[in-house]
């Protein structure tokens, strides 16, 4: 069975791969799992989706990581949110940090790097979608 990495009750975990019936934004309805492209225009109407799924067309596009920001910062998704298509281990902490809740990596054996890389810090310059506080806000 497929695996994935997945956030669970705050802490991310190897998981099987649950079957989800992913909707294009044509097809989808409210209260159904909702995929879409990275260059998807975020519509209110998504808070409705049960996931959101991004379609990364390639390692290299990191529109996928922007339209989550959005959908967390400005929408205020608070339901899964799931990377799909051509995602790498590398990329997996800043998958995390823009906010999302499950990875699907399309090697799997890739995955026990991908959680050791999930979060590699203890501290960020940076405040992100999972954290607001930047290591500046917090010297003391």
């Amino acid at each position: 069975m497929p695996r994935l990495l997945k956030k669970i009750h705050g802490d991310w975990q190897i998981c099987d791969v649950a079957e989800i019936s992913w909707k294009t934004q044509e097809e989808w309805r409210a209260g159904s799992a909702l995929q879409v492209s990275v260059d998807a225009e975020p519509a209110p109407g998504w808070l409705d989706a049960s996931s959101i799924a991004i379609e990364f067309p390639a390692m290299t596009d990191g529109r996928g990581l922007s339209l989550a920001v959005l959908l967390r910062n400005r929408l205020g998704y608070s339901g899964e949110l799931v990377a799909r298509g051509s995602v790498h281990q590398d990329i997996a902490h800043f998958l995390a940090r823009c906010g999302f809740d499950v990875i699907e990596l399309p090697d799997e054996e890739r995955l026990e790097t991908a959680l050791r890389w999930i979060d590699p810090h203890t501290g960020y310059y940076q405040p992100s979608v999972i954290s607001r506080e930047s290591a500046l806000n917090n010297a003391s």
